[in-house]
């Protein structure tokens, strides 16, 4: 039970012989709330350096992720325009092959037509 004189709990004033004084006093039980305090503000302090730590690992991953983006961008620019020009290169080979086979099949016609001119004397 609680003194008259003290109030309950950890942290009790005590009445002075001049009114406008108050004296603390720390019960020896609870004395280690001091240790309890640094020991929290330690903890703190290692959490702010994770957190930190976080944040700068957070700003290198986007920064990474940023390059990355301007490289697939880049990438498929250029695949964009070689398939341009491979189109281009086939559209232009396949009108030279179809001009190849016209002519083969009138030089195929002509030598035929010769021969059977030639076979039939």
């Amino acid at each position: 039970m609680a003194h008259p004189m003290y109030g309950s709990g950890p942290l009790r004033s005590r009445n002075a012989a001049n009114s406008d004084e108050i004296q603390l006093r720390i019960d020896p039980v609870h004395g280690d709330l001091d240790e309890e305090i640094d020991g929290l503000q330690s903890r703190v302090r290692m959490l702010k350096g994770v957190a930190q730590e976080i944040n700068s690992e957070a700003k290198s991953q986007n920064d990474f992720l940023h390059e990355l983006q301007m490289t697939l961008a880049k990438a498929q620019a250029g695949v964009k325009n070689n398939m341009r020009r491979l189109n281009k290169s086939i559209i232009q080979q396949g009108s030279n092959h179809v001009l190849h086979v016209v002519l083969f099949a009138l030089f195929c016609f002509f030598i035929v037509y010769l021969l059977s001119k030639f076979s039939r004397r």
